[in-house]
């Protein structure tokens, strides 16, 4: 064996070690609301790239992530839509409560499809059912989707939830909600700002005044028994670049 052939079979050995840098970072997995799609994929490639470690994501309702957690599934980050279902996971010790932290805000808004034409401002007892002629009001089913239990909230408040009620498309996200509208087969819905803005299908027809409804907030946390990595990725989440990137998508950074 020449000498090249006897260093390259020596580099080999060692990469293969467990002690090397790359084979001691697992690839991550973070469980997280389906509306922080865009930005957390963006967020992800970066850390990665600083980082050298592989981060995937699992993005659904922070209500069927929250049960997955209970049922045994394995995550290392979860970032819910609302408290609640934050509350949820760390009462079950799913999540290591002193990595808790609130990290975004949103807006909640009313959609049509692109081309509509339809006008409405969001106002007490405005002319919701009016307006939808029959027809069905898209957003999260309000009995476990955070984006619907918001929806609901406002609707009550202004005073025209009973009046649309029994006309909710149920979607089992925000995301399916935004497709039902993006593709026409709902003439209106309630969804984040931020996902409006992820679909060039939709556009905002008005804006749910804050005080209709609880506070949009996502908090997020490291899960218990969480591998490696998983605290500096979500330190990472707080940074300069990650926070531009969040607002770039609509997202309210939280201090």
């Amino acid at each position: 064996m020449n000498i090249t052939r006897l260093l390259l079979a020596l580099l080999t050995t060692l990469l293969a070690l467990p002690g090397h840098a790359q084979e001691r970072q697992p690839e991550l997995l973070v469980f997280a609301a389906a509306s922080l799609t865009n930005a957390f994929d963006e967020i992800g490639a970066s850390y990665t790239r600083d980082t050298g470690q592989s981060v995937r994501f699992s993005y659904a309702a922070s209500s069927a992530l929250a049960r997955q957690l209970e049922a045994g599934a394995r995550a290392d980050v979860f970032a819910s839509a609302d408290s609640e279902w934050m509350d949820y996971a760390q009462n079950r010790k799913l999540v290591d409560a002193s990595t808790r932290t609130d990290l975004l805000s949103n807006r909640l808004v009313l959609i049509a499809p692109a081309a509509s034409p339809v006008q409405l401002k969001i106002a007490k007892g405005f002319a919701l059912a009016d307006t939808l002629a029959g027809e069905r009001l898209a957003t999260g089913d309000p009995e476990y989707v955070p984006v619907g239990r918001y929806a609901r909230s406002a609707l009550m408040t202004l005073g025209v939830w009973n009046d649309v009620a029994d006309r909710l498309v149920r979607a089992d996200s925000v995301r399916t909600a935004l497709a039902f509208v993006s593709r026409g087969e709902a003439p209106l819905g309630i969804v984040y700002a931020t996902d409006a803005l992820a679909d060039a299908g939709v556009r905002v027809v008005d804006t749910f005044p804050e005080n209709t409804h609880l506070r949009i907030v996502y908090p997020v946390a490291v899960t218990a028994g969480a591998r490696e990595g998983a605290k500096r990725f979500l330190e990472s989440l707080r940074k300069p670049a990650a926070q531009e990137t969040f607002e770039k998508y609509g997202f309210v950074t939280l201090p």
